[in-house]
């Protein structure tokens, strides 16, 4: 566009909380968009009024093509560049045809009511996500800032604290911060503004069970028929997996979905695809993302031919089916350079797939071998599990 975007951050407070240079950019404005509350925060007539249309990130490119040569200004909410309209309409339009005003946040308002350091705050946006995605930042100790998405969700982040074991944390709800109406409590009755924050200080009642984000979760964390990588085994191939904040996996053989899911864990800007061919199967591995919090996406087709069209992946775990004619060719052409693939096998089989492909492509081969002390009788001894080969190339 040729005239740059200003988008000027609005606070709860309205008109009066706005800078000299805030001020200035709205009545120099030709269009003013924003939400309708945001717009009935703002006096005067000089510009024409346009309220976002549902779905917005839909409209919004034909919107700003339909009003282009005018002087537009858009309000957000508090700092428009954190989980605001600001990152969007720059990743829309480019760094250099946006210009931010900012106004502070409802993390820095919530932190300074709240006594809390920010560098040592968690933030959670629930505005577009599921409330389950909380459950990987419920760790003791923690200081969660949680942006709700309306005046139910206080309501629904308590049920799921209760139900994980948590209810014992420190419940802070924060309503309209820096505006005349605000209001700050702890406990939740009657009506809840919809421009709402959370804050939770995580504190785990007695027998919670403790669900950290490393590899290696508890094997009974997951619904599962059996087909589960176990907890020993999964530690050591997510390790060569490498998750890296931002990347995606794919996990060919889902079962209980324990690779995908740990993947996830490891940073919310973690992404998985799953691909299961039983479909009860397919169903468990979704109860447990949801349970668990992760982004994963579960495909119900066999491998590979359920590959084709996916999403480019940063790494893959071949869990199941691996001596599947054409598996280990699809998985490997589908990586990008710098790509990781993961084979784990149990069988003589699928040890002599591994063994050729080793020989072609190299990489790291590793056995490993899990035994667990048990009864016998009134005594106790090792009883070992299968053993495992792990092959680990990097492309």
């Amino acid at each position: 566009m040729p005239e740059p975007v200003t988008v000027v951050g609005i606070g709860a407070d309205g008109w009066e909380g706005l800078s000299p240079a805030a001020q200035s950019a709205v009545v120099a404005a030709d269009v003013l968009m924003g939400s309708t509350r945001q717009l009935g925060l703002v006096p005067g007539d000089g510009f024409e009024r346009v309220a976002w249309p549902s779905p917005l990130s839909e409209a919004l490119p034909g919107l700003l093509s339909e009003y282009q040569g005018r002087r537009v200004c858009v309000l957000a909410s508090g700092d428009p560049t954190f989980h605001g309209i600001g990152t969007t309409l720059t990743r829309l339009l480019g760094a250099d045809a946006v210009r931010v005003i900012p106004h502070p946040s409802s993390v820095s308002l919530a932190c300074a009511r709240l006594g809390w350091p920010q560098d040592e705050v968690q933030v959670v946006s629930l505005v577009n996500q599921p409330v389950e995605r909380l459950h990987p930042h419920l760790q003791p100790g923690r200081r969660l800032l949680i942006l709700s998405r309306d005046a139910q969700t206080p309501a629904q982040v308590a049920e799921l604290l209760t139900d994980r074991g948590f209810a014992s944390s420190t419940f802070t709800v924060l309503e309209q911060l820096g505006g005349p109406a605000e209001r700050i409590r702890t406990e939740l009755s009657g009506d809840v503004d919809a421009l709402n924050v959370i804050g939770v200080l995580c504190q785990a009642d007695a027998g919670a069970p403790l669900l950290p984000t490393v590899p290696g979760l508890p094997d009974d964390a997951y619904e599962s028929d059996g087909q589960l990588t176990k907890r020993e085994v999964r530690a050591v191939t997510l390790s060569r997996l490498a998750p890296v904040p931002g990347q995606l996996l794919w996990d060919v053989g889902g079962g209980a979905g324990s690779i995908a899911i740990e993947w996830s864990r490891h940073h919310p800007t973690c992404r998985a695809i799953a691909i299961e061919r039983d479909s009860d199967r397919a169903k468990r591995l979704e109860r447990n993302a949801v349970s668990l919090g992760a982004s994963v996406a579960v495909v119900l087709g066999k491998a590979p031919d359920a590959l084709h069209g996916l999403e480019t992946p940063d790494a893959i775990f071949i869990g199941g089916g691996a001596t599947a004619a054409g598996m280990v060719e699809a998985c490997w052409e589908a990586l990008a350079p710098g790509g990781r693939l993961v084979l784990n096998g149990v069988t003589l089989e699928t040890e002599a797939l591994i063994a050729r492909w080793y020989g072609e492509l190299g990489g790291d081969l590793i056995r490993l071998d899990v035994q667990r002390a048990s009864a016998v009788g009134t005594m106790t001894g090792w009883r070992p599990a299968m053993p495992v080969t792990i092959w680990s190339v990097t492309k």
